[in-house]
């Protein structure tokens, strides 16, 4: 092994303190931006993907709504060969309400389920006394 410095060594011993923190701070900061392109490159992709999937999402829910319409138009057409036409279109839209009248029901209650960030907002409430805390040892 030979005691002879590298390279970077001999730079390093010829440059002054001040232009390696500068060298230092130029290359933080390149990589910084770079982090930032790369993070939104990702995010304008994920975002355009997220808009293909709900486009396809609500065309789905769009023909799942058709779907029900006309199996309830045929649900009618059905029963007003039983009985009269338009005591079938009564049929239909009752159980049609049964049906809104439980979702309501199940979604008010998962709503009223949701509590939010409630660790997040507890930690929250603790900065206040911290920083009085800071504030009062000086």
């Amino acid at each position: 092994m030979s005691d002879l410095p590298t390279p970077s060594e001999r730079k390093a011993a010829d440059t002054s303190l001040g232009d390696l923190l500068s060298e230092v701070t130029r290359d933080v900061s390149v990589l910084m931006r770079q982090e930032v392109e790369l993070a939104k490159a990702e995010v304008r992709q994920s975002a355009t993907r997220a808009g293909k999937g709900a486009g396809m999402l609500g065309g789905a829910g769009y023909a799942g709504h058709l779907t029900v319409l006309f199996l309830s138009f045929a649900a009618w057409w059905g029963l007003g060969h039983v009985i009269d036409i338009a005591w079938a279109a009564v049929i239909v839209a009752v159980v049609w309400g049964i049906v809104a009248a439980v979702l309501f029901v199940l979604g008010r209650k998962e709503m009223k389920a949701i509590k939010g960030a409630p660790e997040t907002v507890d930690s929250l409430k603790h900065i206040p006394d911290a920083l009085k805390r800071n504030e009062e040892n000086r």
